[in-house]
Parts: C-alpha cells; structure tokens; sequence
C-alpha cells in the first residue's frame, strides 16, 4: 500500500490545557468506498499511518470491500502537526488525548461528512484514544474496540516513560521537566546536534527493549527463532536503534 496520506487544516486549535497549535493540521488516509460503514483508527506512540495499514486488505480483518476505514494521525507523530514539522512552536504545545479526539471527529464530520461510525479502533495509544472517542462522543459509533492499551496511563508506566525521557534527554544534557512534561528548558530552546540526537535516540530503543516485548520471549529467544537475529546484540542494535533513529526526538518527547 502507498505510504501517501492527506492533511486536514484545523485552523487556530485552541487546546484543552490553555495553549494553542497554530494553523494546525491532521493527517488521515482512507481506504474504500465512503458509504460503507465507517472505521476510525487512530494511530500510536511513533506509529505512521502507514504502520497501521498491516491490518486493512481485502483478506484482513479491516477489508476495504466492507468498511470506509480511516487512519488518523496523532499530534507529535510526525504527520499530523508535530515538533519535526512545527520548528516554529517551541516548546510544542501540551496535547491531551482529549484534544486529538477533537481533532479527528473534526476531520470526519467536516471534511469525510460522516455522522456515525460503525467502530473506533486502536492499539497501545490507538487504544487510548479509543477509550477517549467512548467518553467524548459516545452516541458517535456503535462499538470501541481498544487493543492492548489503556483508557489511563498508569503510575507504573508514567516511571517507565520518565526513564525513557530522561535517557533521550541526557543525550543533550538536558533534564526532564518532570512527569508528563517534557524538557526542563532554561533560557531559549536548543535544537540537537547530529551526535546527540544519534546517541539519544539509541538510548531510546535500548530503553524500549526491556518493554517491548516479555520476559518468556528473550527466554525463549524469540529474536532468534521468530525474527532471525543471530545474538542479543544485533537484536539491540539492528532492531531497536535502528527503530529508534528512524524518529525524531521532540516527537518522541
């Protein structure tokens, strides 16, 4: 499938925390006819449209032939407005979920002309905003389906995430604002440097690998067996950082 994906103008978007994403855009793709019954499926954590389209096919549980599915981009991925498209809003605005469910149902009933949904879906942050589309318009869509996430990100993964943070951040020598914050900026933002960002970014991934998947599956080595790396290493090194330096810090943060 094409990796191509159109954009939304949202105008001035005033933000739930007070803040405000100038001449804001959403990003979305759209696979089949628009009378079939709508899908909405927002995207996750560093997740590209195009990384949500390994469940939509003529043979996959979201077929085209059945469902108008739309992939809805987060604020912060990259796609829709984000730190690596937006130099111009630094800091990058504080976003809740909240706000990228505004967003979305403003993009499907204003410009796709969508007034019901038949199903909101998603995986990990897809499941949240999942779990978000229930609250704020719950009359919109007659089922939410959230796949391995959750409706609130838990104490224990809000410690997790801040270790992460502070391993990308410590790549700049730069510390963390504190829990659900970004950088403790002082005096006037500082971009990255290619040997920081590299080395921030690998953190990231080696960070990530202790998460990403179970303790049974290192057991089992999986890497090894399920994926084809030949040691722990280059799992680490050609999966992992490779994952991570394909992103971008600030959406990352």
């Amino acid at each position: 499938m094409s990796a191509a994906y159109d954009t939304y103008s949202l105008g001035d978007f005033k933000l739930k925390s007070g803040g405000t994403i100038s001449d804001a855009e959403i990003a979305y793709k759209t696979f089949g006819d628009p009378s079939n019954k709508a899908i909405i499926y927002p995207t996750w954590y560093s997740g590209a449209i195009a990384d949500c389209e390994w469940l939509i096919g003529e043979d996959k549980c979201l077929s085209p032939k059945k469902y108008f599915i739309i992939i809805t981009a987060l604020f912060g991925n990259g796609e829709s407005s984000s730190p690596s498209n937006r130099s111009d809003l630094r800091p990058f605005p504080n976003v809740l979920f909240y706000d990228n469910i505004r967003a979305q149902h403003e993009l499907i009933t204003k410009k796709l002309g969508i007034k019901h949904a038949h199903a909101v879906l998603g995986w990990s942050m897809g499941a949240g905003q999942t779990y978000q589309w229930a609250t704020q318009f719950p009359e919109f869509m007659d089922y939410v389906i959230p796949f391995c996430g959750s409706a609130k990100t838990s104490l224990h993964n809000q410690v997790f995430l801040e270790g992460v943070k502070c391993a990308v951040l410590g790549a700049k020598g730069a510390a963390s604002g504190g829990i659900c914050k970004g950088e403790a900026i002082k005096g006037e933002y500082r971009t990255w440097s290619d040997e920081e960002r590299s080395v921030g970014m690998k953190a990231l991934g080696r960070v990530y690998a202790g998460w990403g998947f179970s303790q049974p599956w290192y057991r089992e080595k999986l890497y090894e067996t399920s994926l084809g790396f030949k040691s722990l290493e280059s799992f680490m090194t050609d999966f992992w950082e490779a994952w991570a330096l394909a992103k971008d810090p600030e959406n990352m943060l």
